[in-house]
């Protein structure tokens, strides 16, 4: 059963179109990887369905629901989040401040504080707080702030930040970049963990395309804009039309 539909989603700056009525649908469970050349328009359609960017045209429906243009912290209600491309983080604050107060957003619906009471009197904000820094694995660092994190670690609180919502489905945008070899193959367990341990649906931009193929249920290539294909990995992967728009027709 899908969780995620698009039906002819468009966005157009100007002239440009940088999505180009793309129908994609992602199933319940899995994870989902889009791939495609820079400029393919991979960042602008994640930014279309979670909120970040207005569609020009087309419809986007989460669980059956219609949230076409609905704004970003209304989609994270709604149960969908994301991690950026680069770490979104508090650094002067505490691992566990950072993950705290996305979960109170979460959970609460906005930052609606109530001054006779202490965030840590919030017993389910919490519970949550705790559940997810365990989740990604810093919950032993939850004391240290932020900026004193390694690289890798930052990305991981980064997705901590990101599931505090306890979403549905999980954006996770180019989470590798910029990480060792030892750090790539961490996050590739995490993501494993992710969707075993939480039940995450999740949808992947990526350029590593080992990790791709290790870790994708499903794979979308874009194409300027356009979706030229969206089947399981092998079938991407021996897609003739898919090696020359991705890599001038060097074998995947």
């Amino acid at each position: 059963m899908s969780l995620l539909e698009t039906q002819d989603l468009v966005k157009e700056f100007g002239g440009l179109t940088a999505v180009d009525h793309v129908n994609l649908s992602v199933e319940r469970g899995t994870v989902h990887a889009i791939i495609g050349p820079n400029g393919a328009g991979k960042t602008t359609f994640i930014n279309c369905v979670s909120g970040l960017l207005d569609p020009t045209s087309g419809t986007v429906e989460f669980d059956g629901e219609d949230i076409t243009g609905l704004p970003s912290h209304e989609t994270v209600q709604r149960g969908i989040s994301k991690s950026f491309q680069t770490a979104s983080i508090f650094p002067s604050m505490t691992v566990y401040d950072n993950v705290q107060i996305a979960a109170f957003g979460g959970e609460h619906g906005s930052f609606r504080f109530n001054f006779l009471k202490r965030r840590d009197d919030y017993e389910e904000v919490a519970a949550v707080t705790e559940r997810m820094l365990r989740s990604v694995e810093l919950w032993e660092d939850r004391h240290e702030e932020a900026q004193n994190l390694p690289y890798g670690d930052k990305r991981r609180l980064e997705i901590g930040i990101a599931l505090a919502s306890e979403p549905e489905l999980l954006f996770m945008d180019e989470p590798t970049a910029g990480m060792s070899p030892e750090e790539t193959e961490e996050t590739v367990d995490l993501i494993e963990q992710l969707r075993e341990d939480l039940g995450l649906t999740i949808v992947l931009v990526e350029h590593d395309m080992e990790l791709i193929f290790r870790v994708a249920d499903r794979i979308a290539v874009l194409h300027r804009g356009q979706v030229i294909a969206d089947a399981a990995p092998e079938e991407v992967k021996g897609d003739p039309q898919v090696q020359e728009a991705y890599l001038g027709g060097v074998e995947i």
